[in-house]
């Protein structure tokens, strides 16, 4: 064998080469995924990476709020036993009960571990004004809340997208008009909007029921209430989010591609401007938990925002306990969903 072919051999990994004849090129190696989208088994890790640390700062705040709702009722002036009693009956024996439910006569160390420990077991206490287990109390109360809470979300988010598209691009004259109903539907405190509905469409017109809980027509009214100022802030947030996606280069190519101006705004813009709107549904549902509170009230609702109207009023501390836990944990879960609602707005987040 000749010098010449040895060489090619060697040089084409053992494939014989005739001289004078150019070598075959080797296949070039696999180019890394340079697609904007990420694999199947990545987006997998990602979300459940983003799972396990959701449950686990969830797990951190719950039992922070769980914690501070103990530390407030020892720190509160006066003797524990009387500032569960609250204005509840007070007997011998009722004293003897909390004493004993609550491990007042044991060290503070195991007084803090048996209550994390009852709370673990689902254990909320027991109100010692009203007779009754404060999980029940809740859990008669929280379907009307839900209910109001539901009604009221999907009326702001529809309210809001409906606001953005039909404003969104249009001229200096008609987005200063909407901006300043906007303005005005955050600055008004809810009560005053709730007041202002009941005089028009309950007292004036008589089209929805004054107070109470009996159809969905006692359920529009507070609902609109909470909607208006949340609608108000996503309507703006949404239709900034539209015009800055509307001016991206991704529109202009689907503008050239003979997209229509609508079914851009459908198909495309809406989802980029999804992004911090979503952001904003997390923080109107933290504003439910406290303006439902008056909604109720105003409107004569049962609710949990009653309950604990009733509850602050009266000094019931087992239930104000239970409030700020159950609070903790629909914020827990509240973030969690949008935490996964974005990797779905957004497929770059999902291997993130």
């Amino acid at each position: 064998m000749s010098a010449t072919s040895a060489g090619g051999s060697a040089a084409t990994g053992g494939t014989p080469v005739a001289a004078g004849r150019t070598p075959p090129a080797r296949p070039a190696p696999p180019l890394p995924e340079t697609s904007g989208r990420p694999s199947a088994r990545t987006a997998g890790r990602g979300l459940l990476r983003a799972m396990a640390r959701r449950i686990g700062s969830g797990i951190v705040v719950i039992w922070a709020a769980a914690t501070t709702a103990y530390l407030a009722l020892l720190a509160a002036p006066g003797d524990t036993v009387d500032i569960l009693i609250g204005d509840g009956p007070d007997t011998p024996e009722i004293r003897a009960g909390i004493i004993r439910e609550w491990g007042l006569d044991r060290p503070e160390i195991v007084q803090y571990l048996s209550y994390l420990g009852r709370l673990l077991q689902g254990d909320l206490g027991r109100s010692y004004q009203l007779q009754r287990g404060v999980g029940d109390i809740l859990a008669e109360q929280i379907g009307p809340s839900a209910r109001l809470a539901v009604a009221a979300a999907a009326t702001a988010i529809v309210l809001a997208v409906l606001i953005a598209l039909v404003t969104a691009g249009r001229g200096p004259w008609a987005r200063r008009a909407v901006s300043g109903v906007e303005l005005l539907a955050v600055s008004v405190p809810t009560f005053v909007i709730g007041i202002v509905l009941l005089s028009v469409f309950s007292f004036s017109l008589g089209w929805f029921p004054v107070s109470g809980d009996e159809g969905w027509k006692s359920l529009v009214l507070p609902a609109l209430t909470l909607a208006l100022p949340a609608a108000g802030v996503l309507g703006q947030v949404l239709r900034e989010g539209l015009e800055k996606a509307l001016e991206q280069p991704f529109a202009t190519t689907a503008r050239a591609r003979g997209l229509t101006e609508r079914a851009l705004v459908a198909r495309h813009a809406l989802r980029h401007a999804m992004l911090p709107g979503a952001t904003l549904v997390g923080w109107f549902v933290a504003q439910l938990l406290t303006q439902a509170i008056i909604t109720e009230a105003v409107f004569g609702r049962p609710g949990v925002g009653r309950v604990v109207l009733q509850a602050v009023t009266g000094g019931d501390m087992p239930v104000v306990m239970a409030v700020v836990i159950l609070s903790a944990v629909v914020f827990v879960t509240v973030s969690t969903v949008l935490d996964l609602l974005y990797r779905v707005i957004d497929p770059r987040l999902r291997s993130s």
